[in-house]
């Protein structure tokens, strides 16, 4: 039997391929437009506007395809991105409160590459900045989704079941590909960012070991690229939607909060000011959802978890198609963290 070929591409896309997975009726659909929407650099995303007959179904919705670059779809074959994402939606997102967009279909190929992902549109809720950063409020409200997707399976044994989400193989290319990687990366931003951060990169590079090894002694699922470019906010109410689920695994909650804070908050001295209080915050919203927290293991964790942005902007800078948005990008999300990891010594916990 001849596998069946998925469409990639809204010109792929038929009026009847369209129907049978939104769930509506044959010859409702008169048809659709599509058009490129966000900033990602890993995948293609579009919004698709429906024309209806005589059916209720969704004006718009969004549409997640592999990158057009074949260098994107290549990093996102061997790290597991696209298949995280699908299986996110298909396997936990239908359980775990945290606020997500809700899937119509999901669907990949055994190559990893060749997936369509039909998600709920969002709009009016818009995209975070990431080179303006966030404010202090939209951080807050990031915390509270980041406790709502991390305390169900908070050390759960079921964590374990699940090969897409368990997985460590990416732990292997990190150590494999770092030191290269960043060897390119300091000589492209040598004049953008401090001597000081160029400095402790090195240092990082040569204590790597000692950030990969590390077990930690509570582990939940993670978002991994927790930050504010992969969060809607709705302009009225200030509801928080997280996207992007190509990084999900399983990690400590509070590298995914270190993640936030530390790319985020674009002035270094109120990141400074804010950070302990937003951690404490975090804890309690866990507590109030059953979790028993630690507070000097978490912060720990969150100052182990300052590096989890600074190795994001490294690995995928070299790794993706270049533009001069995603240049600027991947240097602020270098540098927020720097300064973060200088400020809480974290190199000394390696």
């Amino acid at each position: 039997m001849i596998a069946a070929v998925i469409p990639t591409r809204p010109e792929q896309f038929s009026r009847g391929w369209l129907e049978e997975r939104l769930g509506a009726p044959a010859g409702s659909l008169r048809g659709f437009t599509a058009r490129t929407i966000g900033t990602g650099q890993m995948c293609d995303s579009f919004r698709l506007a429906l024309d209806w007959a005589n059916h209720d179904g969704p004006a718009t919705i969004v549409a997640k395809c592999p990158s057009a670059n074949a260098d994107s779809r290549q990093i996102a074959r061997t790290v597991h991105t696209y298949m995280r994402e699908v299986s996110w939606y298909r396997d936990l997102a239908g359980e775990i409160p945290v606020s997500c967009p809700r899937c119509f279909h999901a669907e990949i190929a055994e190559d990893e590459v060749e997936f369509a992902l039909l998600l709920e549109d969002m709009e009016p809720a818009a995209q975070g900045d990431q080179l303006a950063g966030a404010t202090i409020a939209e951080i807050e409200s990031a915390i509270a989704e980041a406790a709502k997707l991390q305390a169900p399976l908070w050390n759960n044994p079921r964590l374990g079941g699940y090969a897409w989400l368990a997985a460590q193989g990416n732990r292997e290319i990190v150590r494999a590909l770092m030191p290269k990687l960043y060897m390119g990366f300091e000589a492209r931003y040598r004049d953008r960012l401090a001597p000081e951060i160029h400095e402790m990169g090195r240092a990082f590079v040569e204590r790597l070991d000692g950030f990969l090894d590390y077990e930690p002694p509570t582990r939940t699922v993670v978002h991994g690229d927790f930050r504010i470019d992969n969060l809607l906010f709705h302009p009225e109410t200030g509801a928080v939607t997280v996207i992007d689920w190509q990084t999900v695994g399983i990690g400590t909650g509070a590298s995914d909060i270190a993640y936030l804070i530390g790319t985020s908050i674009a002035d270094p001295a109120r990141r400074a000011a804010e950070e302990a209080r937003l951690l404490r915050d975090y804890a309690a919203r866990l507590e109030a959802q059953g979790v028993e927290t630690d507070g000097e293991q978490l912060w720990f964790d969150y100052r182990r978890g300052a590096f989890s942005g600074f190795v994001m902007a490294i690995f995928a800078s070299m790794n993706v198609q270049r533009t001069p948005r995603g240049d600027e990008m991947f240097a602020v999300m270098a540098e927020r963290p720097a300064w973060q990891i200088l400020h809480l010594d974290s190199l000394s916990l390696l």
